[in-house]
């Protein structure tokens, strides 16, 4: 059993209620994985560190970042592959121009400075290297929210549209920015209709000691591939996935 306490700021495996948002989460790691193979990569908001030890199984090396102790802590003891370390997100323990490979799934939503964690981003950089991001997609996570400023989670500082999130990117120093969408696949098209329209709704309407039996067995039931990521139809998207490139000297 995970030893982390579920706040509802990060995703964590084992535990069957959260399996639909932890395997949501792995498949962008999954899909990112290539561009890891053999590469120095910074893992920024690790989190738990499950998606740090998957690059672990392709990467030169890897370092987890993240500012919870407690997490860092169990990921070091968990993930022996992979290095951790606690530190400031805005303020990255690392050289300039360090590592081939940042990624940051599902952290630019938590963060209040946006421009300066993308310049932190950037100066870690080497040139020509690679920005992997992920973030939930405002116009389908937060449809009812009066601005993306207050989003219907309470950890977001910021929701962002694929078309602000490229803008963001470009505007501070990176090029060949390309936006994916990971959207649900076939299996959870039919949960939908199967929960009342969403199966995201259903899991967030009541608290999960208080789901049917078939809620709970869909939900523990989700696999990787239930998700797909294209790039077509992102501003329809779950999430949004994006890779861009810091340009060379």
């Amino acid at each position: 059993m995970n030893d982390l306490v579920l706040t509802g700021e990060r995703t964590v495996p084992g535990v069957p209620h959260e399996n639909y948002w932890f395997r949501r989460h792995e498949a962008a790691y999954e899909f990112l994985l290539p561009y890891a193979e053999g590469q120095t990569v910074l893992d920024v908001g690790c989190g738990e560190g499950y998606g740090t030890a998957r690059f672990a199984d392709v990467a030169h090396r890897v370092i987890g970042v993240d500012y919870d102790a407690g997490a860092t802590t169990h990921a070091a003891r968990q993930y022996p592959t992979a290095g951790f370390v606690r530190a400031n997100l805005a303020a990255l323990p690392v050289r300039s121009q360090a590592v081939d490979v940042l990624a940051t799934l599902q952290v630019i939503e938590h963060v209040w400075d946006h421009t300066q964690f993308v310049d932190e981003c950037r100066r870690v950089l080497r040139p020509h290297g690679w920005l992997l991001v992920t973030t939930p997609n405002r116009l389908t996570f937060s449809p009812g929210a009066e601005t993306p400023d207050t989003p219907t989670n309470p950890f977001h500082t910021h929701e962002f549209t694929a078309t602000e999130l490229q803008e963001l990117l470009a505007r501070n120093g990176f090029v060949d920015v390309d936006v994916r969408g990971l959207h649900a696949g076939p299996t959870l098209r039919d949960l939908d209709g199967k929960h009342g329209g969403s199966f995201t709704d259903a899991q967030l309407a009541t608290p999960p000691d208080q789901w049917s039996n078939a809620l709970a067995q869909d939900v523990a039931g989700v696999i990787r591939a239930d998700f797909v990521v294209r790039a077509a139809d992102a501003e329809s998207a779950l999430d949004l996935v994006v890779v861009a490139r810091r340009p060379g000297v």
